[in-house]
């Protein structure tokens, strides 16, 4: 069929482009109606399945046999998708969570496999809730899982704030709140440090802004790099700059190869000021430093701090991933020491 002579006009291509944008949205939203039906078909899967065997219809120690039975037969009948592993997936879901009304129409049947994966119910269900406030993907889903997100935001509190992280997840409501120690920067792929500069990182870390951006976690803006200010006729250069959506405050990060050092903090300090006098404007709150170092020492830090800005943080990074172990221990520790009354 022949393209007609039509003038390339400016109505035209708004037409155009209207309509575009129109079937694009349409394709979006028949693709989630389609995640969405699926999770209320095998929810409903599940369901039969449990309701047969509590029925008496299958003694327990053949219940590996029906899932079985049931995925040859189904499958022979449906096609594919009741494979032996899915369908055992449908029947953890229903029984992990009985009222499907209280999940998120957000959340896909792939998402819910891999929280389905986690053994931990305080880990599951802060997946689920964080899931749901982040918007992440099922690739994003399972990065924060590998890098232990949860164990890592649990370690700094105490029993009352784990029971409420894996409840509500983590809603940034204070500077305190965005925070993370340590961040994970293993999408870098850089090798320790030892013949390389803070530049190098930054370098790194632009380059993989989206990662990074997925680290910081939600409402996070990219200002600027090597931002420059002008204080006494001095140029003066902030590593990193963004703008937090919630908080509606500037987020400052300086980067540190090796120890965080006093003066660092001094600095930060420094930019914070300048920050809250000269750049915020009707509406920010007050401006927040972080300063990502790869060590710091809890006295320097302690001592450094004190009496200067309460917004000005120090958090470790690591350029591998934590070892779970190592923050199960920790975290199981938090909850054991208040269970027994220490």
């Amino acid at each position: 069929m022949s393209k007609p002579n039509l003038p390339a006009t400016e109505a035209y291509s708004h037409l155009i482009a209207q309509i575009e944008q129109t079937v694009n949205d349409g394709r979006k939203r028949a693709v989630a109606a389609i995640d969405q039906s699926m999770v209320v078909t095998y929810w409903h899967v599940g369901q039969h399945i449990v309701q047969y065997e509590q029925n008496g219809k299958e003694r327990a120690e053949y219940g590996s046999k029906l899932l079985h039975n049931l995925s040859h037969d189904l499958t022979a009948r449906l096609g594919g998708g009741y494979n032996h592993t899915n369908i055992n997936y449908m029947r953890m879901f229903f029984l992990e969570y009985p009222i499907l009304g209280t999940l998120s129409p957000k959340l896909s049947w792939h998402h819910i496999v891999e929280i389905l994966k986690i053994s931990d119910p305080l880990e599951r269900s802060f997946f689920m809730k964080q899931t749901e406030i982040e918007g992440w993907g099922v690739r994003e889903l399972k990065r924060q899982k590998k890098s232990l997100l949860f164990h890592r935001l649990a370690s700094s509190k105490d029993k009352a704030g784990v029971l409420k992280l894996a409840q509500s997840g983590q809603i940034a409501e204070s500077p305190e709140d965005i925070l993370r120690d340590p961040f994970i920067l293993e999408f870098l792929k850089m090798p320790e440090p030892h013949n390389w500069h803070e530049s190098h990182l930054e370098e790194r870390l632009i380059t993989q802004l989206q990662q990074f951006l997925l680290e910081l976690g939600k409402g996070f803006a990219f200002v600027g790099r090597q931002y420059k200010i002008q204080i006494g006729g001095r140029f003066f250069h902030v590593d990193l700059v963004f703008y937090h959506r919630i908080l509606k405050c500037f987020v400052l990060i300086d980067l540190k190869k090796d120890e965080v050092e006093h003066g660092d903090i001094g600095q930060m300090n420094f930019y914070l000021n300048y920050f809250r006098e000269e750049e915020n404007t009707i509406g920010d709150n007050e401006p927040v430093g972080i300063i990502l170092a790869r060590e710091k020492h809890e006295l320097v830090v302690r001592y450094a701090t004190g009496n200067i800005n309460a917004n000005l943080f120090v958090a470790k990074y690591q350029l591998y991933l934590p070892e779970r172990a190592e923050l199960e221990q920790k975290l199981r520790a938090i909850l054991d020491d208040e269970e027994s009354g220490n």
